[in-house]
Formats: structure tokens, C-alpha cells, sequence
């Protein structure tokens, strides 16, 4: 039986692409999950031309009007929560848990920019000249360009997308490569929501050619983006010489420290879920373990054991604590970090190899049993440069005041964590860590979707994202004077 054939959506209407490309199972390679349009310029082109057409109505609608239309994708998504879930993991990996919870963050981000839509808020102030009066308004950017990852393939999209409609601006998505499904889906309810055509459109296909084409497009005012350091960096050269707008969020080198007054099953736990859960392929996760050397034999033995007890299998299979790595490439680049540690002299404490699922099928599938390195140092390139999978390392430091430099000795800024049961050490830490979000015993990877995510240094560059934050973005200011 052929499966259908999921089109792009573009100007209301769904459109053939120029070649379909086939969504593979990355927990059982024999299954296709669908076969996804794929876009050219053509395609894009259109696509942002729809968005301009409708921008002038929908820039100006009434807020209840957008307030409702994101209500109502919120609602279903939430209502549809376990199936989205399912089609989450089928096609990017994670648990089917993580799946379901992917998809009811996104949901909520819906609903909480619905009613964002109604909380924009302006100035009016008295002129520093008699009788002038002065009123200071947000308004939207224009036609905005979203380039979405595969790691979390329905919330980033959901949050990108969310705000850009709350606040007026029309959209063209483009989702990465590996994990259409969710996209089309999230679009699909989109459709559906009584949001008139052209105000979004889907285009899927590879970045070379609509992700490109996005960026250089003369009739996109911003790019948002999310993904590594090396395309980031060429969206940002591109969009400076258009003068378009930019939003970046990309690599990750998160520290955790766990000093010597640390609970140490807390700090045990922590880690793992940090390091290992999502299979390592969060921005957010912790791959570099900065432990004082009171606590450091103890942890990690205590580490050691507690991945002897993650289960790696199929993704929907109950019992599975962390499903597949999420392509060949990823597994391959995975292993040659293994290898890269292994020479610059780190121990490799426990797994990093390929291996068979320990839960579900027997099934082929892109499977790696959790690495963890001890004995490493801050130099060497498994501490330096970001790993994406489940690859950790341990740093011996001397103290606190070590730790802190160590945290901090990193070319990124997103995420970092400290266990600690010391209130002086924890506040001390909140503020001269050089990351964007902080953690006190809690995993560096898990944020609440109405609050403002992003990081320093070379992890994102502008406005943060999410939460009232994201109006920065997706807004531009406008101060109009007025004589009585």
C-alpha cells in the first residue's frame, strides 16, 4: 500500500512538490513514517508572496479575532496530544512520554500567546514640549522566515510560530529535513483554525535550497532560527547585508557542577536525566560534569550504576528510558567523539557504542548505549566542541571557585546547572554563571514555556524567545507625538 503523500501548504491550499522524500523510523529503519513534499525556490517564493498579500489585513486585525484562532490550535493539539505524541516519536525518537509531553507544550504555548494577544501593552507619556502628547506602540515585524530544528520538531515550531501570529505577522515555516511529520501536522490544525490563507504557509524541503532561499528572499523582514553554530552564523552574515531582522538559537556546551555538599542521588539523577534522557539531543543538555574532588570518586561510581539501569529501545515501547539516536549521521558523529576522547586520553567510564534496543523489536535501528568519560579536562575537544547525543564527561576540579572558571571556560552560554546544598554557593553561582538560564538542582535541560528561553556567547544571538520576551522579536516599536 503507497502512503499518501503529505503536500506544502501555501497560501491556503496544500501544493504538490517538485519530489517527495520518505520519514523514516529512526527506532525501526523498515518503517516510513510518511512521504513529505519536497519545496524549490518556486514553491518558497510563492509561499512568501501569499504571506505578503495577506499581511495588510491580518497586521490589522482585531486582537479577539487572533486571540481566538490560537486558542483553537491549542485546543486541538492538546485534545490530540497522545496521537501528535506518537507521530513525535515515530519520527524523531524520543519516548513516546516525551512525545506526549512535546506535544502538550506546544498546545500550551498556543493557548498562552492567545492570550498574549490580548496583554500587548503601550506607553503614553507627556512631551518634554508643552501641549505634545506622545503614545508608544508595538507593531508586527512583517513576513516572517522560521527555520526549525529536528530535535524538538512540534514545540520550537509551536513557539515560533505562536508569537509571530499573536502579535500580527505572517508566516513561512520551514522545518528541518529529518522530521516533517510534525510540521505538517501542527499546519494541518493550522488550517483548520480560521486563519486566513496566506497568513501561514508550510514549504518542506532540504535547507540547501529552501532554507537559502528563505534567508535571501527580499520579501522576508525576519529570520528566526534554531540549529548549529555554522549555519546560524552564515543566517546572521546573510541577513545583516538584507537588514533583516534576526533571531539565533544554536549550540550548547552546558556545564553542571556538583560540589562536594551536594546530595549526591540527587546530583546523580540530575545528571542523567540531563546528560542522557531526550537521548542527549537537547541544546539544554548537560555534557560536561564539573565535579570538586571530595565528591568525585563517589559520584562517579554512583553515576556509573545509574546507567547501568537506563533501558535504550524502541521508542513507543514501555519501559524504554531513551530511544534512538536520531539519523546516521548523528550516530556516526556520535561515534567518532567516542573515538576523539578515547585519543585525546579521557577513560571512557562506560558504553558509547552501537548495540541492539533493550526494549521493543528486534528491529534495526540507530541505537547507542550511553557514554559517560571520566578524567577529562577542559581542553580536550569532547569538552569543547557540542557532541548532540548521549555523551557526557566528567572534570575533576579542585573547589568551587574552579568549578565556576570551568563552567565558564566555554565558547557557549545556553544552559548550566549546580548541585549544592549551600545557599552561598547557589546564589554566588546565579549570578557569575555566563549562561543564559540557571539551574539549582534541577536538570540544566526542562524550561517552562512562559518565561523567556535563550543564552550567551555563541549559543544565540538576539531577542529571547518565548514567553511576554517574545514580543522583542516579533514587534517593532513605534513612538507617534501628537499636539493637542
Amino acid at each position: 500500500m503507497t502512503n499518501p503523500i503529505h503536500h506544502n501548504f501555501i497560501s491556503g491550499q496544500w501544493v504538490p512538490g517538485t519530489t517527495t522524500a520518505p520519514n523514516r523510523n529512526p527506532s525501526n529503519l523498515a518503517e516510513v513514517v510518511g512521504d513529505y513534499a519536497q519545496g524549490d525556490a518556486a514553491h518558497l517564493d510563492a509561499a512568501v508572496q501569499a504571506a505578503q498579500a495577506a499581511f495588510p489585513a491580518w497586521s490589522t486585525s482585531g486582537i479577539q479575532t487572533r486571540s481566538d484562532a490560537l486558542d483553537k490550535i491549542g485546543t486541538e493539539i492538546l485534545a490530540r496530544r497522545e496521537e501528535l505524541g506518537t507521530l513525535l516519536s515515530r519520527e524523531e525518537g524520543k519516548t513516546r512520554p516525551e512525545g506526549i509531553g512535546e506535544a502538550t507544550r506546544a498546545g500550551q504555548i498556543f493557548k498562552f500567546f492567545a492570550g498574549e494577544c490580548l496583554r500587548l501593552s503601550g506607553e503614553i507619556l507627556p512631551s518634554v514640549r508643552p501641549n505634545i502628547g506622545v503614545e508608544i506602540t508595538r507593531e508586527p515585524v512583517g513576513v516572517v522566515g522560521l527555520i526549525t530544528p529536528w530535535n524538538f520538531p512540534i514545540a520550537i515550531p509551536a513557539w515560533k510560530i505562536a508569537p509571530a501570529l499573536a502579535f500580527g505577522n505572517c508566516v513561512v515555516l520551514k522545518p528541518a529535513d529529518l522530521v516533517p511529520g510534525s510540521a505538517w501536522a501542527l499546519t494541518e490544525i493550522i488550517s483548520r483554525s480560521g486563519i486566513p490563507a496566506g497568513v501561514f504557509n508550510l514549504v518542506m524541503g532540504p535547507g540547501r535550497i529552501i532554507g537559502e532561499a528563505l534567508v535571501n528572499h527580499p520579501g522576508i523582514h525576519a529570520i528566526s532560527f534554531t540549529g548549529s553554530v555554522g549555519v546560524g552564523s552564515r543566517i546572521a552574515e546573510a541577513c545583516a547585508k538584507s537588514l533583516k531582522k534576526v533571531q539565533l538559537e544554536m549550540g550548547g556546551k552546558n556545564p553542571q557542577v556538583i560540589l562536594d555538599d551536594a546530595d549526591l542521588a540527587q546530583a546523580v539523577e540530575l545528571s542523567a536525566q540531563s546528560a542522557y534522557y531526550s537521548t542527549g539531543q537537547r541544546c539544554t543538555a548537560s555534557s560536561r560534569l564539573i565535579v570538586t574532588e571530595g565528591i568525585y570518586p563517589a559520584f562517579v561510581k554512583a553515576l556509573q550504576e545509574r546507567m547501568e539501569r537506563i533501558k535504550v529501545g524502541d521508542a513507543l515501547a514501555a519501559g524504554t528510558d531513551i530511544g534512538p539516536v536520531s539519523s546516521q549521521a548523528q550516530l556516526e558523529q556520535d561515534l567518532s567523539y567516542i573515538e576523539i576522547g578515547k585519543v585525546e586520553g579521557a577513560t571512557l567510564a562506560f558504553g558509547g557504542e552501537r548495540i541492539k534496543c533493550h526494549t521493543g523489536s528486534s528491529a534495526e535501528g540507530y541505537f547507542m548505549a550511553p557514554a559517560l568519560f571520566s578524567e577529562s579536562t577542559s581542553t580536550m575537544r569532547i569538552n569543547r566542541e557540542e557532541i548532540f547525543g548521549p555523551v557526557a564527561s566528567v572534570i575533576r576540579v579542585k573547589d568551587y571557585d574552579a568549578a565556576l572558571a570551568t563552567a565558564n571556560d566555554t565558547p557557549f552560554g545556553l544552559s548550566a546547572g549546580i548541585a549544592t546544598t549551600s545557599l552561598k554557593y547557589a546564589t554566588h553561582f546565579k549570578r557569575h554563571s555566563q549562561a543564559g538560564m540557571v539551574m539549582v538542582n534541577l536538570p540544566t535541560a526542562g524550561v517552562d514555556y512562559h518565561v523567556p528561553f535563550g543564552g550567551r556567547k555563541g549559543s544565540s544571538y538576539g531577542p529571547r524567545e518565548q514567553g511576554k520576551y517574545a514580543q522583542e522579536f516579533f514587534t517593532t516599536v513605534k513612538t507617534a507625538y501628537t499636539l493637542a
